[in-house]
């Protein structure tokens, strides 16, 4: 790695915010009033007990074996073929409250990247995020708590490669109650999270939680 390609890295690390102190606040701006009639009024998807991460297994090795992570690239689409997710992607950082920023929620279809974590592909925890409505219906991750294990997650990025993750976990959080280390911290290889709100809901308070799937890149196409 050239110098200057190290002072970038360097640079890049000193900018990614500390997890515990994001994760409280994480999302708490994408609480929006749901309206609409009939399946809206339910509410989006929440994950099933059975899709929750197995706490025994999620701290290993990560990717599969061979997976070899990939240099930082800025990430420009997201499909989620489960959920018939294929959005563009969009660079969001901390605001000035010092919270993870979002889409603007006028595109229903539109997902972030943070850019205080790694790019989607390399070594580490990336994480996009994406509202689950608006005023008008549905957004991007509305469908986000119906995965379940074995569903794919492709990242494509500015470099041309597209970053295969599987979902290994699904699971809902109190907004109170967000365990940062667990779903932000590096299990050693290239990992993903896919954050969006979910929960009870309340039109004084929006959603109460956020739905967190964990996945691990598996494959490079």
């Amino acid at each position: 790695m050239y110098a200057s390609e190290l002072a970038e890295e360097e640079e890049r690390t000193r900018k990614r915010a500390p997890w515990g102190v994001i994760a409280l606040v994480l999302l708490t701006g994408l609480a929006l009033i749901r309206n609409g009639s009939g399946e809206f009024d339910a509410g989006p998807p929440q994950p099933a007990s059975a899709a929750a991460s197995d706490t025994r297994v999620e701290g290993g090795d990560g990717a599969a074996a061979g997976v070899t992570p990939l240099p930082y690239s800025v990430p420009d689409r997201v499909g989620i073929p489960a959920i018939q997710v294929d959005a563009p992607m969009m660079p969001v950082g901390l605001d000035a409250d010092g919270w993870v920023g979002a889409p603007p929620p006028e595109d229903p279809n539109l997902a972030g990247w943070f850019t205080g974590a790694v790019s989607p592909g390399e070594k580490g925890t990336a994480v996009v995020v994406g509202h689950v409505d608006n005023q008008q219906g549905p957004a991007v991750f509305y469908g986000l708590g119906a995965l379940k294990k074995g569903n794919k997650v492709d990242v494509h990025r500015q470099d041309g490669k597209t970053a295969v993750f599987e979902i290994y976990g699904i699971e809902v959080f109190e907004k109170d109650d967000f365990p940062g280390d667990r779903v932000y911290a590096s299990k050693g290889s290239p990992e993903l999270r896919v954050i969006t709100c979910g929960g009870g809901f309340s039109k004084q308070n929006g959603y109460e939680g956020n739905v967190v799937a964990f996945a691990r890149m598996t494959g490079i196409r």
